[in-house]
């Protein structure tokens, strides 16, 4: 297992050219798609550190969720969704169901996500450790813990804990906020949601760890909330895709 606090004073030499690998591939996809807004992703970033902490003070984790690693994971949740800037408008913003078809275009986001940041190194010719968690996120933040998700149907602790821990952040936020064609559940709602799903979709620790400490969750989630602004950016956008599909 990738333990940053292994790293030599050579090696931190890896932390700049880690930055410049994403940026390489956020470049490659960033045309195709745009990105989530900031709000979101600050959210998800204060859920994951939230939830580390946490889970942090069990014996069982605290060796894997060191000061080192937790910031790793929490710099590194900005890329979780890279992929999605690669799904066509139509899909990714569509209201209603997905059909089986654009379901499975919708999928791919998660290896698109993860070969472009492969081959942004390949690419820039120094692979590095520094974004294996990165490539953790991306591939594997829609995995469930019951063996159902996808891209490669992993199970338990087959699924990397870093991408468990980003799973359940980004499907609470997903559950309380608001879009343009549906408004956000409260929090009691969606904390009732992820209980339902502890064995399931969430790993049961991580769970329990989010249950413990919903009322932060809960408070990062009004700190950091989506302004007039971000919502009327959402409309325009949304508005912009479908006047596009429709001239198409």
């Amino acid at each position: 297992m990738f333990n940053p606090d292994n790293l030599s004073a050579e090696e931190l030499a890896e932390s700049l050219h880690a930055h410049k690998v994403v940026l390489f591939a956020v470049a490659t996809l960033s045309e195709l798609r745009e990105s989530e807004t900031e709000s979101h992703l600050v959210r998800v970033q204060n859920y994951v550190r939230a939830l580390c902490h946490k889970l942090a003070t069990r014996p069982e984790y605290g060796a894997v969720l060191t000061p080192k690693y937790i910031e790793l994971l929490c710099n590194s949740v900005f890329v979780y969704d890279l992929g999605t800037m690669s799904v066509p408008d139509r899909i990714l913003l569509k209201p209603g169901r997905l059909s089986d078809d654009e379901l499975y275009i919708m999928r791919t986001h998660t290896t698109l996500g993860y070969e472009a940041i492969v081959r942004a190194e390949k690419s820039l010719g120094k692979p590095t450790a520094r974004l294996t968690i990165a490539k953790e996120l991306t591939l594997s933040h829609q995995e469930k813990w019951n063996g159902k998700g996808y891209p490669q149907g992993l199970a338990g602790t087959q699924i990397p804990l870093s991408a468990r821990i980003v799973a359940l952040a980004d499907v609470y936020d997903a559950l309380i906020t608001q879009k343009v064609y549906k408004d956000g559940m409260s929090h009691d709602a969606a904390v009732k949601v992820i209980a339902s799903e502890r064995g399931g979709h969430f790993d049961p620790n991580i769970a329990d760890a989010f249950l413990e400490i919903q009322n932060e969750f809960k408070a990062i989630s009004q700190r950091h909330a989506d302004t007039d602004s971000d919502m009327q950016q959402k409309i325009e956008y949304l508005a912009n895709a479908i006047a596009e599909h429709v001239q198409l």
